[in-house]
């Protein structure tokens, strides 16, 4: 029973092993070319369900996510808490969490949906909270960071 039990746990891991080592497929490195050809410093991540690529463009640190297929569908850039829109940063200003210290932010494009940015903000060095606002300052949703 022990032996099954290890046999399993081994096969398991060496699937996962296989999974995050399978190549990148054409479509999907063709995708990534056509949209981003300026591209530098590109690594690629296996999610199993997708690919994702992290890149620097335009003095950005960037990440962006294709389907198997090569259809993109999200990227995330990291910009300062200074390059905000002013209705963003306004929208900060006049939320709960105004005085809370600023982390990052993250602009997210996600395929069929409006640019949304991210906020990891953090008060007394324990809370730490995502924020989400919309591109006219609304604070969208809250959520905890693990």
């Amino acid at each position: 029973m022990k032996r099954s039990i290890l046999l399993l746990l081994f096969i398991g891991l060496v699937g996962l092993a296989q999974a995050q080592i399978r190549k990148i497929p054409a479509e999907v490195t063709d995708a990534f070319s056509a949209r981003y050809p300026h591209a530098q410093k590109v690594s690629w991540k296996d999610k199993i369900s997708s690919f994702e690529a992290e890149f620097i463009l335009n003095g950005f640190e960037m990440s962006a996510d294709f389907s198997s297929k090569g259809d993109w569908e999200r990227t995330e850039r990291k910009i300062k808490f200074s390059d905000l829109h002013g209705e963003v940063m306004d929208g900060f200003a006049k939320s709960r969490y105004a005085d809370w210290e600023k982390v990052s932010v993250v602009e997210i494009d996600e395929s069929g949906e409006p640019i949304v940015y991210r906020l990891l903000v953090k008060k007394s060095g324990v809370q730490k909270k995502y924020l989400f606002f919309s591109a006219t300052g609304k604070l969208n949703r809250e959520a905890l960071t693990l």
